[in-house]
């Protein structure tokens, strides 16, 4: 089943990075170890529906809850909120990734994850592997979130472990404010749309390092706020 199929990506070219939005979907996690847990707990916090399917799962993932397996109703999973799993506990079979609208292996079983990821390229569904060998065509950052705002880090896979401590030290430097800032900018962009101004006639730039972030970093949330109904023409200046 896996002969001819490559999908390692050596060579000159860089991953293209995106955000995708997994609210809803079906989606596979093969494994049920630590790496597994993490990719489960991201997928529940992001809205997709999850099975987990491994011959052994640790309590990591089976404290997310469990669904009993079969062909009644996926649970109804709410954005931000952590969901339940439906955990089989077996191993995978082949061909099952096809049912799936995104699928995550990481069995620490080269030869799994290796038929995992060929299943999902011949179905044409997106599919991650923690198996340096066998990557599969989309890799998982390491991710900082702050409210609407979210930081992703990739090191093309070369290291994890680096992607994680540069998660660390770039969340580290950016402080507690991000979710709010980012609030005050959803609403100054909104009134530009509502006025009919282009959102490109604001120099955003020097707006948000010179004056926002200032108020925000000191708490003056409103001072921000009203400031940038001043900038945006939301309130009259003066």
């Amino acid at each position: 089943m896996t002969e001819g199929v490559d999908v390692a990506r050596d060579g000159p070219f860089t991953d293209y990075p995106v955000v995708l939005t997994v609210v809803g979907l079906r989606c596979l996690v093969v494994g049920g170890g630590p790496v597994a847990s993490r990719r489960v707990r991201g997928l529940l916090e992001s809205g997709a529906r999850v099975t987990v399917v491994a011959p052994d799962v640790e309590g990591s993932i089976t404290s997310l809850g469990v669904q009993p397996p079969g062909d009644g109703p996926q649970p109804d999973l709410s954005r931000g909120r952590v969901g339940r799993p439906i955990i089989e506990s077996r191993h995978y079979r082949a061909g099952e990734a096809a049912g799936y609208d995104l699928v995550v292996t990481a069995t620490g079983d080269p030869t799994v994850d290796r038929t995992v990821v060929a299943d999902a390229v011949a179905a044409g569904v997106p599919v991650a592997s923690a198996d340096r060998g066998t990557p599969g065509t989309i890799r998982l950052p390491a991710v900082h979130r702050d409210g609407p705002v979210t930081i992703a880090i990739s090191t093309g896979g070369a290291s994890p472990a680096l992607a994680r401590w540069l998660r660390r030290r770039i969340a580290a430097t950016l402080g507690p404010d991000m979710a709010a800032l980012a609030m005050l900018l959803d609403e100054a962009r909104r009134d530009l749309q509502a006025s009919g101004r282009p959102t490109d006639s604001v120099d955003w730039m020097a707006v948000i390092d010179q004056q926002v972030v200032p108020l925000v970093d000191d708490g003056r949330i409103e001072e921000a706020r009203a400031l940038l109904r001043r900038i945006t023409g939301a309130a009259p200046a003066g």
